[in-house]
């Protein structure tokens, strides 16, 4: 059974397509927001901002793992008869795990936030209602864990571009009203409540209106579930539970260390709004890799092993070359912006930014590697590999952040996503998945070594021979490098020289 190249690829461009706008409503969450909310809160309350936003982007990977072990149910699901049915029955009996598991980590948080007070332990008990705006940040993301279930029968089913769009609608819903609460109330409990009303209403409209209109199948949901069968579902999904702690987790978790061991509130905000754009592009990469993860798990649920090879390499060259242009971009523009983006009122730190961005862009090929073992149920090895990344993260966070700061939490995460995904995860799948897979991994070092020193060699010289500073020269600046970079990349559209180089990549 194969798939309809035509198919795959309106379902691929489709997902696609909304990642585009999600990725634009994260631009404006992560940067456009910033400079208002500097407009009315002073550099103490952004960092507070900035901690409870962590904490609450932190809950979406406290699923326990069953976002990811889901899909790769629902995908199974699909080589075999019945499958309707199935997918009915399953989705039924998860969906009330969800609920159980909801209210238990509920109960635990509102638990944990009356016996220890967060304000104390993060350093921000000046901060007026922080912590009733920490437990309604984390107890809102906890209450929508159960559209994590939702959100991966849509990916089984080739409707990721679907569940996305309806994700943004919310998120753009919650960023107006955070804009309306500050620049009506300069309140951070308003805007952190703003956030999370947008997240809850997109909650109620998938899981009891979108839901049975793409998946008329799916009723009657109220099935029992064991102890036994709990169990089960735990048993195969913490693997994925460490995957996406790790992956999703550190990131957030290294501001909270941060907010622990650095007393200055300064540095605090440095750290956040670097990783801010540093996390952005990462993001923008995973996002499109999850289209070709739900494909690329489709093709190894039904053994397309062709079609596989050939759709993973072309997928690693693409992510490999939008990673390296864009961080080429940073490297060089990330300053000035940084300036104009803070109104000067947070350093830069050069440093700081490019070990980030050059770390995230080496380890940008193991982002598609890392999608794929999500949705080819290669649970072993995500345990292990994650595992080891977590480990190398906390040992080094805890050496070296409260010596470097910062720069110390950088290191660790470079360090850690470098050794155990790049290191292991990647080369693992790599030799697995293509038949040349050496060959493959000398083109990519050779496509990210000639993009970014290419695209910096650009920017450098255009900010030699246009001196000056302001948002419009900033502005021209970038018109002139996306200009230089468009005019390289002309020849590829070329239809005939575009076909030869895609068919030249090793797989």
């Amino acid at each position: 059974m194969t798939v309809p190249t035509s198919s795959r690829a309106r379902r691929i461009f489709g997902g696609w397509s909304a990642s585009v706008v999600q990725v634009l409503l994260a631009l404006t969450q992560q940067i456009v927001l910033i400079p208002i909310f500097l407009k009315y809160w002073t550099s103490d309350t952004l960092s507070a901002w900035l901690i409870i936003f962590a904490a609450g982007s932190l809950v979406v990977a406290a699923d326990a793992g069953l976002h990811a072990w889901s899909v790769n149910r629902f995908l199974s699901f699909k080589s075999r008869i019945n499958c309707d049915r199935r997918t009915r029955r399953y989705y039924g009996a998860t969906f009330r795990l969800f609920v159980w598991f909801t209210a238990l980590m509920a109960v635990l948080l509102l638990t944990v936030v009356q016996l220890v007070a967060p304000s104390s332990v993060l350093g921000f008990s000046r901060e007026p209602n922080f912590d009733l705006a920490f437990a309604v940040m984390t107890l809102g993301q906890i209450l929508t864990l159960p559209t994590n279930l939702a959100g991966s029968l849509y990916r089984a089913r080739g409707l990721y571009g679907r569940i996305v769009m309806v994700q943004a609608w919310g998120t753009a819903l919650g960023q107006l009203g955070q804009l309306v609460g500050v620049v009506a109330t300069s309140s951070l409990l308003v805007v952190v409540t703003a956030y999370v009303v947008g997240q809850i209403l997109t909650m109620i409209y998938i899981l009891f209106i979108d839901l049975h209109r793409q998946f008329p199948f799916i009723r009657d949901i109220r099935r029992r579930i064991s102890l036994r069968w709990t169990i089960g579902q735990f048993v195969g999904s913490f693997p994925f539970a460490v995957m996406n702690f790790a992956e999703i987790g550190l990131t957030y978790v290294s501001v909270l260390l941060i907010g622990a061991f650095v007393t200055d509130r300064i540095a605090i905000a440095q750290w956040g709004l670097t990783r801010t754009i540093v996390g952005l592009l990462r993001g923008i990469c995973h996002q499109m890799t999850l289209s070709l993860a739900a494909e690329l798990g489709h093709d190894h649920a039904i053994g397309a092993r062709d079609s596989l090879q050939r759709l993973y390499a072309r997928g690693s060259i693409l992510v490999t070359l939008f990673a390296s242009a864009t961080t080429s971009g940073a490297l060089v523009f990330w300053p000035d912006f940084f300036e104009i983006w803070t109104h000067g009122a947070i350093p830069f730190d050069a440093t700081l930014a490019f070990i980030l961005l050059l770390g995230m862009c080496a380890g940008a090929p193991s982002i598609l590697a890392l999608s794929y073992a999500n949705y080819s149920n290669r649970g072993t090895l995500l345990l292990w590999t994650k595992s080891l990344q977590l480990a190398i993260f906390l040992f080094l966070s805890f050496l070296l952040i409260p010596r470097l700061g910062p720069l110390g939490a950088a290191i660790a995460l470079v360090s850690s996503d470098l050794v155990a995904q790049v290191g292991v995860l990647f080369i693992i799948i790599v030799h697995e998945t293509l038949t040349r897979p050496v060959r493959h991994t000398l083109l990519l070092i050779v496509t990210m070594v000639t993009v970014v020193s290419g695209g910096f060699g650009i920017g450098e010289a255009i900010r030699y021979l246009l001196p000056g500073a302001g948002i419009g020269h900033f502005l021209t600046e970038c018109a002139l490098w996306l200009a230089a970079v468009a005019m390289l990349a002309s020849p590829l559209m070329h239809k005939p020289l575009r076909d030869k180089l895609v068919d030249a990549i090793p797989h």
